[in-house]
């Protein structure tokens, strides 16, 4: 019996050996924002740091877009009402300087040609009457009176002939007041060489202009030199002015970059947006640019505050954005942190790290779930 006993008694001292002895991982311990882990604790592996790193020079970028460049840009109208007889251009075609891109019928035009060879005629019959009342008053017949009655005659009728005739310039009729036929043809002509943007108008259509409103019947653009238009942030705005050279980004381009020049910057605030509208131009020789596209304009700013770090080293929680600090020895502290813009995997910080800390890049959701389950 007593042997019984001892072999018992060794058992359990050897169970309580083995237990003491077969230690499992030790819990990380938690105190107030920080984690704190053995040297031992195989979790440490999954925590990965990198530190951070002055931000020596900033990327800046705008969204924006593309549009026609409205000092290039020209609307073609129609001075008279009349039918449309003929369309030599489409929305999308290349025309040259001086390109016919319709033809209208218009009566007010053989009007105009006919009030042109009224004065053309008047004004000869008053140069004639002037040098025969000039001769007269010479000769002593003709009394002075109707010398400067024959006078201003001849300045009326010489003004309403110029008047008349640069009018019918105006519309790209010769003054030819030799021709009896009244030529009611009127040829809506492209003032600059460029693209056709958009045509509103179709064959056989009557027009009258106080119908039209603003609405142009052609748009002639010339699309070697665009805008580009860009809404700015108000904290951002004091980087750009006129003069200042971006590079622009489109899908187009890939990853190639084109340098535009800022030309004006807005002297409003949107309201809604609170952004600032500045523009700028862009050359487009190559025609690989279109009007309306999107693009992102891109600005280099040297010596800029902050630090950098991986962007995934941030998070969110709540309205407050965190990170995890590595202070060393397995301890890992939670920091606010205040943001500033993000961009190619990094994000920089304005406010909450010291240059040279390290912060969590692997392994901050599984510190913030212990620190959640100590709450």
């Amino acid at each position: 019996m007593k042997k019984l006993l001892l072999l018992l008694a060794c058992a359990a001292a050897l169970a309580a050996c083995s237990k003491n002895g077969d230690k499992g991982p030790v819990a990380p311990r938690v105190e107030k924002d920080s984690v704190i882990f053995e040297s031992a604790s195989p979790q440490l592996a999954a925590l990965q740091s990198a530190a951070a790193e002055p931000r020596r020079e900033a990327l800046l970028r705008f969204s924006g877009r593309m549009v026609w460049n409205e000092d290039r840009t020209v609307r073609v109208f129609s001075p008279f009402a009349g039918r449309v007889v003929s369309i030599g251009a489409r929305a999308g075609d290349r025309v040259s300087a001086g390109q016919t891109l319709a033809v209208l019928a218009a009566p007010e035009l053989g009007s105009a040609q006919s009030e042109a060879r009224k004065a053309e005629q008047d004004y000869a019959l008053a140069r004639k009457n002037y040098a025969r009342i000039e001769e007269l008053h010479a000769a002593g017949v003709a009394p002075a009176k109707d010398l400067q009655t024959a006078q201003a005659d001849l300045a009326r009728t010489e003004a309403e002939r110029s008047r008349t005739l640069a009018r019918l310039k105006l519309y790209g009729k010769d003054a030819n007041t030799e021709e009896k036929q009244v030529d009611l043809q009127l040829a809506l002509r492209s003032p600059i060489a460029g693209v056709v943007v958009e045509r509103n108008l179709n064959p056989g259509q009557e027009l009258r202009p106080d119908s039209q409103g603003d609405k142009a019947l052609f748009v002639v653009s010339d699309p070697a030199r665009l805008w580009f238009v860009l809404d700015v942030s108000e904290k951002d705005l004091g980087e750009l002015k006129s003069g200042t050279v971006v590079q622009l980004a489109t899908s187009s381009l890939g990853d190639e970059r084109v340098a535009g020049r800022i030309v004006y910057v807005a002297d409003v605030v949107d309201p809604q947006t609170r952004t600032v509208k500045v523009r700028g131009t862009v050359e487009n020789t190559d025609a690989r640019l279109k009007a309306e596209m999107f693009l992102t304009a891109e600005l280099k700013v040297p010596s800029a505050k902050g630090l950098i770090v991986p962007a995934r080293a941030v998070y969110l929680r709540g309205e407050q954005y965190y990170v995890f600090v590595d202070a060393g020895s397995g301890r890992y502290v939670r920091r606010a942190v205040k943001l500033g813009p993000a961009g190619d995997g990094h994000q920089v910080v304005f406010a909450g790290l010291e240059p040279g800390e390290k912060v969590v890049v692997d392994g901050t959701l599984l510190l913030e779930k212990i620190l959640a389950s100590k709450d």
